[in-house]
């Protein structure tokens, strides 16, 4: 059962028909970059609810998730018709282990998202942390269309801060797209072009690598990297590949 608390919505941005993010004010409880929260609404007499990582930092002030409308779903398209004051559910405490302090010391930081899950990535590169441990951070979106690039101003402004370390490579499966790489994450790490294009290796000595998104995306890249020799982290035994699946 969640702790559940009133959160009141301050604004409901929407990217594109159905991508948006909600900025919430609540009082939860400290939380990590990476972490998740539950998003909820009471319908039908029942509370339903879904999971939801933070895009803001710890220091923010306020919670901002970034999801996506579902046709069919139950939650996300009253999630997505919230206006400003209207109420919605948080959970006070937030969980997840996708965090910073559970990935192994390396020099190049691989950031894998497909869709909304660059949410946890967004929240992660805002904090200070990151950019004193890594040389470089390369950060990886795969979207179907242009337009489901969102938060591009944030990351623009990520690339002025830090123009040194922070690599930005998107990909877009379904349409051409200008500095987008076409195809998926799995192929292009497997036939090398993402290296190519990035121009640092992909190498188990160097590289430590955070995946989030589509759980075929998750799999089939888990399955790719392991081919390349590098394994999976566990807290028992540190490896190279730290895995959220978003779904």
């Amino acid at each position: 059962m969640a702790d559940w608390i009133p959160a009141e919505v301050i604004t409901n941005r929407h990217w594109n028909n159905d991508l948006f993010s909600l900025v919430l004010k609540a009082n939860i409880e400290p939380f990590k970059a990476g972490q998740f929260t539950k998003l909820g609404l009471e319908i039908d007499g029942k509370m339903v609810q879904r999971a939801y990582s933070f895009v803001n930092p710890p220091g923010d002030g306020n919670i901002e998730i970034y999801a996506t409308r579902v046709a069919d779903g139950l939650l996300s398209p009253r999630l997505h018709s919230l206006e400003q004051g209207d109420t919605v559910y948080v959970s006070a405490r937030a969980n997840g282990y996708f965090t910073l302090d559970e990935v192994p010391e390396g020099e190049h930081l691989w950031l894998l998202a497909t869709g909304t899950a660059i949410g946890p990535y967004l929240s992660l590169l805002r904090e200070k942390a990151v950019w004193q441990r890594f040389r470089k951070v390369i950060l990886i979106h795969a979207v179907r269309f242009s337009a489901d690039l969102s938060y591009q101003g944030e990351i623009n402004t990520l690339k002025e801060n830090y123009p040194e370390q922070l690599i930005v490579q998107p990909f877009v499966s379904r349409e051409p797209a200008v500095l987008s790489l076409p195809g998926r994450i799995p192929q292009a790490i497997e036939d090398g072009m993402l290296e190519r294009r990035v121009g640092l290796p992909l190498v188990p000595e160097k590289s430590q690598i955070m995946i989030c998104g589509n759980p075929e995306m998750v799999k089939e890249t888990k399955a790719v990297l392991e081919a390349k020799g590098f394994t999976k982290n566990l807290r028992r035994k540190p490896g190279q590949i730290t895995v959220e699946h978003y779904w």
